[in-house]
């Protein structure tokens, strides 16, 4: 079996860090049970582009539960969990390709030895696997079944290809999915990306000036919890409905050239390329903290800070750099950039994700049952299966809910019944 990782000898380590997590993924564990004894994507070759998290290992474990063969590869050069890496190698025989840390080189080899497995279904996150494909294997684009897009900025992408005719085969949004982007990205997220910040810089969030932007459910999360911590919230957008949302959710917006000047910490959660840029930055306050927990690093504008700055950074903390500007101030950018909560943190907690990964892993095997039947373009994930795992989530939280009346339920279905 070919792998790329950093030590196998990390696994044992690494097999303890999945098994905690996956006390944590009571649904996930219910569809890798039925799919064990059912074999629903038996046969089929994945190759999935994913956070290589002891999370993403249990959904790695619920597919090969499947019958799938599946490869995988990091979607962040940061946030692979070298021990995690291990462990899928020796202990449940995936091959993985996931380095902490990897260059940009070997980032993409690493991609492209994911696609060289001629995967028939995929999963992104961030669609790099599938622009890859589509830009430079014509052969492997034509054999895609579908693939399971998981981020914000992955589903722009391909929205985007879709819209211009470029898209090739069917994508599912997963990350649109109710069960995934309102808890996921609204409390992982949240919760998350604080960790991080926290981790790397030991920052009392009581009395800051916290700008968040962008007020999507990344941003939504990450605000609230910042003001459970008495934090001060500033949010800045360019959606105006989000904007007065946020207004009225009590918090101060303004565009970010205001917010710039008195802005402690700054964390991007937009999707968007460059939403901090020079000029932002040169008005920012001695000691500014500046942070990404969007998916890529192009959220703040790097190579335009260090033509700006005077100097090359200088790393102060692990995972925090210095730069000097012209007008003397400095400012700290967290993780280069790139995803903070997983960069200095360890992602979003099992609980979270054990709705996001059900949802995946059941619309990998709707989508392998509509082969043949699915348009090419951007799907939304069934209500059926979205209705599946929240009921289950609930169970498992020990919650109970209503039952419609059967009146009720002819109430709703008919027009005739007035005031």
């Amino acid at each position: 079996m070919n792998y790329d990782i950093k030590d196998i000898h990390l696994a044992d380590k690494g097999k303890i860090r999945i098994e905690w997590a996956e006390h944590d993924m009571p649904v996930l564990r219910q569809v890798r049970e039925r799919f064990a004894r059912e074999k629903p994507l038996n046969g089929k070759k994945m190759s999935a582009c994913l956070h290589v998290t002891a999370e993403t290992a249990n959904l790695i474990r619920t597919l090969k539960a499947g019958g799938a063969d599946v490869v995988l590869c990091a979607s962040n050069p940061l946030s692979t969990q070298d021990d995690v890496a291990a462990a899928l190698v020796r202990d449940f025989a995936v091959p993985v390709y996931a380095i902490n840390g990897e260059d940009h080189e070997t980032y993409y080899k690493h991609v492209y030895a994911a696609i060289d497995h001629s995967p028939v279904v995929t999963m992104d996150d961030g669609a790099d696997l599938v622009s890859e494909i589509h830009n430079s294997y014509p052969d492997v684009a034509r054999q895609i079944i579908a693939s399971m897009e998981e981020t914000t900025t992955g589903v722009i992408r391909l929205r985007a290809m879709a819209n211009d005719g470029a898209l090739k085969f069917p994508v599912i949004a997963v990350n649109d999915a109710m069960t995934k982007n309102l808890f996921d990205n609204r409390y992982g997220t949240g919760q998350s990306t604080v960790d991080g910040i926290i981790r790397a810089t030991d920052i009392l969030l009581a009395g800051k000036n916290v700008v968040v932007a962008g007020y999507g459910w990344c941003g939504r999360g990450f605000a609230m919890r910042c003001r459970g911590m008495g934090a001060n919230i500033i949010i800045t957008e360019v959606d105006p409905i989000r904007a007065l949302e946020a207004a009225m959710d009590g918090y101060r917006v303004m565009p970010m050239l205001e917010a710039a000047k008195i802005g402690d910490l700054f964390c991007t959660l937009t999707g968007n390329i460059h939403v901090i840029r020079p000029e932002h930055m040169l008005l920012m306050k001695e000691g500014a903290i500046v942070a990404n927990s969007g998916h890529f690093n192009v959220e703040i504008d790097l190579d335009g800070l260090k033509e700006t700055a005077i100097a090359p950074p200088r790393q102060v903390r692990h995972l925090v750099d210095e730069y000097t500007l012209p007008n003397g101030r400095r400012i700290n950018i967290l993780a280069e950039g790139r995803l903070i909560n997983l960069a200095a943190a360890e992602g979003h907690p099992a609980s979270v994700m054990d709705m996001s990964f059900a949802t995946q892993a059941l619309t990998t095997e709707w989508a392998i049952q509509q082969q043949g039947h699915l348009d090419v373009k951007v799907h939304d994930v069934p209500d059926t299966i979205e209705d599946w795992v929240s009921r289950l989530k609930l169970v498992s939280m020990s919650i109970n809910i209503d039952e419609l009346t059967e009146e009720q339920k002819s109430y709703l279905s008919s027009w005739e019944m007035g005031t």
